[in-house]
C-alpha cells in the first residue's frame, strides 16, 4: 500500500527506526554529532547541486529532490524528523553540496544541528547537514508554517537511478 505521499508506510516506519537508532550516542553511530558551518567548506569548490522540498505533519516529515552531480541529476526521497513537539511547514530549499565523489556517498542519514531553538514560523531556511561520509550539504530557500524544534533534526536519503 502506498500513502499520501507516495511512501508505503512499511519504509516509513523502518526510516524512523534507522533515525532512532541514528540518533544513539555510540561511537558506532552512523551520523556526525556535530553539523557542518562556514568554515567547514572554506575553501572547498561546490561538487554538485541540491533542490529539495519536505512537508512536515507532527515530527516527521517526507519529500523529494534532486541531486545534480557530473551532469547527471538524481532524484531522490527524503523521510525527515524534528526533534521537539513537531512541525505543520513545507520547506523548499535549494543549495551546494560539497566533498561528494561518487553518488553512492548521498544516500543515508544527514544531521542539521544549526537549526533554531524553539518556536519557528514563516522565515528564510539557512540549512547545514551532514552525512557519515562527511558529505556537507550548505541549503538556503523559504520555510511556511509552524515549527516547535530542539535545533537538531534529521533527515533520511533515498538516492534514485539517475535521468
Amino acid at each position: 500500500m502506498i500513502g499520501r505521499f507516495g511512501v508505503r508506510p512499511a519504509a516509513v516506519g523502518i526510516a524512523l527506526a534507522a533515525l532512532a537508532l541514528a540518533g544513539c550516542n555510540s561511537a558506532s553511530t552512523p551520523i556526525p554529532m556535530q553539523a557542518p558551518t562556514a568554515q567547514s567548506i572554506a575553501g572547498l569548490t561546490p561538487s554538485g547541486k541540491v533542490t529539495m522540498t519536505q512537508i512536515f505533519a507532527g515530527g516527521m516529515g517526507v519529500g523529494t529532490g534532486a541531486l545534480t552531480f557530473n551532469g547527471k541529476t538524481y532524484p531522490f526521497k527524503v523521510l525527515g524528523t524534528v526533534l521537539g513537539p513537531g512541525s505543520v511547514s513545507k520547506v523548499s530549499v535549494t543549495g551546494d553540496v560539497y566533498r561528494l565523489d561518487d553518488p553512492s556517498q548521498f544516500s543515508g542519514v544527514w544531521v542539521e544541528g544549526t537549526g533554531a531553538v524553539g518556536l519557528e514560523t514563516a522565515q528564510t531556511s539557512d540549512l547545514w547537514l551532514q552525512n557519515k561520509a562527511g558529505v556537507v550539504m550548505h541549503l538556503t530557500g523559504t520555510q511556511t508554517g509552524v515549527t516547535l524544534s530542539l535545533g537538531k533534526d534529521e533527515i533520511f536519503i533515498k538516492l534514485g537511478a539517475p535521468s
